[in-house]
């Protein structure tokens, strides 16, 4: 959902100078403008971080890595089970946490804020959208995915339809999502806030905290991952709800809130526009169904549905409630994530909308040239607000603890996106065209890939600082609503439509990501006008919202793959056992899985020999056998990695298995929770 968040205006800051408080914005003043700059709250101040700061800084980071190498203890990391999915060992509240934590990021925080300062407070429908669906998640797809017994989204989609290319289509899918989106804006967002703070070149900081980063995933896995995530949460809570607090008291409260927040109109603007004037519908979500930024219907339906892929059906949410003792804990994550998601409106868009009240001329600046001359970019400067609070509000200690907020959700949202992008990559592509890889192959594999993955983050960076201008914005809002519909389509009739078959689900896919690219080309052919400007684009890019499109995909995805599925062959009753909502709980039969089975296709006469040969390890200097050991693999020198096929991870009956009292306390729980969700939506609407 963190990319949905940054859909409404996600532009950068520039990589040069310090923009939000300093020399563009004097430059301006010197060249005769009109504007005069708003003066920094007493007591705050944008001065430079101090040894306090510091000192907190150093602090978070000795917490976290702690945290990550005590987490290793606890569970075996030598086994795809262990490194994967933390041996299934997770109980409800490092589920949870890690649910949220990995949902907000580093480009979250800015996004949200920034929107909340941009155009009110319609953006929060994203995030209250998930509270219902990560609770879809635990209720209705989870019981489905424990019972198939997979590891990645993916595998899920192998085992249901059989074949390659509809598994294979998914995975490389995900894989770019992950890599040109997930990664690459939340690293940059969260580098620039550091940049901005501590004044260090934007390389440096990225490489540092990946470093970081990149040594608990690699050695402890999603255990660490999760744990860490945990740890991060309530970081990010205890500074985001301080920064809140000083942001109210700074402004006046509530009352000066919502009367300030319309009257805050900068005072340099395009003549003649509405340019830089706050919406008269700020305050509602619900919003005009034609010409209004958040349609409603398209907040209802079209908005759903990308929002049900990434919580339903993308590895990053999904494989922390797969790491789940039993479907209870995974039940009572959800719960938690879907409570914890009520606060970002109060803790950081609030917040975001405050900024532009108390330094409406530069947050809010409206004359191109001169959010130019601010910010570097011209479409406006709105983006800045939330690091605008931290800088000019708090006092020394709480700045570092501030950042420490930001470094916590950058890592948080990047340990979980390579963890997850990690195992797609292992055991859906490498085990693909190499069937007989053994446990010892796969687990290298998978934490090389994590190596390779901060490298390619690296190197995107200048094709990120390079999107300037609403680009980014475009790019963003692109792949979440126009690739995103028709995956979640195909899970949908894949555990809900017993009748769907492979055919059906890959002609679906395709037509729908052809469908999707095209509009994805022309919006970036035809870039959304300034408000100034008149906006001469294609009827189909101009006057059909994004959302609109989006219920439109997702009917064009229905449509093709329920008529195919129709027109050929019907699923046997064996492809579908277990793998459906109304097969979910049919008996298992007692046989041994072939290797042919679990990959999918016949290995070649003389790989299947050899996954059939063990060979004997070889000795080992100490500094290889240290590294096995902070990998969780020193199990290698014990004879333990055998050169056969890795064993498959299969269903565990143990973990749906639920008991009679804490089931009704948990439905009791999710009636509580949905009642609070459609109150705080209904309340706004």
């Amino acid at each position: 959902m963190g990319l949905y968040l940054l859909q409404m205006k996600l532009v950068f800051l520039p990589n040069e100078g310090n923009p939000i408080f300093g020399d563009r914005f004097q430059m301006a003043t010197q060249q005769g403008s009109s504007l005069s700059p708003t003066p920094s709250t007493p007591g705050g101040g944008s001065s430079p971080f101090g040894a306090v700061d510091v000192a907190v800084l150093v602090l978070y980071f000795v917490f976290v890595l702690a945290v990550g190498f005590w987490s290793m203890w606890r569970t075996k990391r030598s086994t795809v089970d262990g490194y994967f999915l933390a041996g299934k060992s997770m109980t409800w509240w490092p589920v949870g946490a890690s649910l949220f934590s990995s949902n907000i990021g580093s480009g979250h925080l800015i996004g949200l804020a920034g929107s909340g300062a941009a155009a009110g407070i319609g953006a929060i429908a994203y995030e209250w959208n998930g509270m219902f669906m990560v609770l879809l998640l635990a209720w209705i797809f989870l019981p489905i995915y424990l019972a198939s017994g997979v590891t990645t989204m993916p595998e899920y989609l192998q085992k249901r339809f059989g074949g390659r290319r509809t598994h294979l289509s998914i995975a490389v899918l995900s894989l770019f999502i992950y890599i040109f989106t997930k990664i690459s804006v939340d690293m940059y967002a969260g580098a620039l806030f550091i940049k901005l703070a501590l004044q260090w070149d934007l390389y440096l900081a990225v490489v540092l905290l990946l470093s970081v980063t990149a040594l608990y995933t690699v050695a402890g896995g999603l255990a660490a991952v999760i744990y860490t995530d945990a740890a991060q949460t309530a970081i990010m809570l205890a500074g985001t709800l301080v920064l809140m607090g000083f942001s109210f008291a700074a402004v006046g409260g509530w009352n000066a809130l919502m009367g300030g927040y319309l009257d805050a109109v900068p005072s340099v603007r395009v003549a003649n526009t509405t340019c830089g004037v706050p919406r008269e519908d700020s305050f509602h979500i619900f919003r005009d169904p034609v010409d209004s930024d958040l349609p409603w219907p398209g907040v209802v339906v079209g908005m759903s549905v990308p929002s049900m892929w990434y919580w339903c059906s993308d590895q990053v949410i999904v494989q922390r409630s797969l790491a789940a003792k039993t479907l209870t804990h995974a039940k009572g994550g959800s719960l938690l994530a879907a409570y914890l998601k009520i606060l970002p409106f109060f803790a950081v868009m609030l917040p975001g909308m405050i900024s532009r009240i108390l330094y409406t001329d530069e947050v809010a600046c409206a004359d191109p040239d001169l959010c130019k001359q601010i910010c570097d970019n011209p479409v406006g400067c709105t983006d800045t607000a939330y690091a605008k609070l931290v800088m000019e509000l708090l006092p020394a200690g709480l700045r570092g603890l501030m950042m420490a907020v930001m470094i916590a959700a950058l890592v948080s949202s990047l340990t979980s996106v390579f963890n997850s992008a990690s195992s797609i990559f292992t055991i859906d592509l490498w085990k693909a065209f190499r069937p007989a890889a053994s446990e010892w192959e796969l687990m290298i594999v998978g934490r090389v890939f994590v190596l390779v993955l901060v490298v390619a983050s690296i190197l995107w960076i200048p094709v990120i600082q390079a999107s300037q201008g609403g680009q980014l914005f475009i790019y963003i809002q692109s792949i979440s609503t126009y690739l995103q519909p028709p995956v979640s389509v195909i899970f949908l009739l894949g555990c809900f439509w017993t009748r769907t078959n492979e055919k059906g689900a890959f002609w679906g896919l395709a037509v729908g990501l052809t469908a999707g690219c095209t509009r994805m080309l022309l919006d970036f052919i035809y870039p959304a006008p300034l408000c100034f400007q008149r906006d001469d684009r294609p009827a189909v890019v101009g006057r059909v919202h994004y959302l609109y499109f989006s219920t439109l995909l997702s009917l064009i995805t229905l449509a093709v793959a329920v008529s195919v599925s129709l027109a050929t062959e019907e699923p046997e009753a064996e492809q579908i056992r277990h793998l459906t909502w109304f097969t979910r709980g049919a008996p298992t039969e007692a046989k041994e899985a072939t290797l042919e089975e679990v990959t999918g296709h016949q290995l070649p006469a003389k790989e299947q020999d050899d996954a059939r040969k063990d060979s004997s390890s070889s000795p080992q200097s100490r500094l290889v056998s240290a590294l096995y050991w902070l990998c969780g693999m020193e199990g290698r020198e014990e004879g333990a990695a055998e050169k056969g096929p890795a064993t498959p991870v299969t269903p565990d009956p143990n973990q749906l298995r639920e008991s009679p009292h804490l089931k009704r306390l948990l439905n009791a729980n999710l009636v509580v929770c949905l009642s609070a969700a459609a109150f705080v939506i209904g309340y706004w609407a």
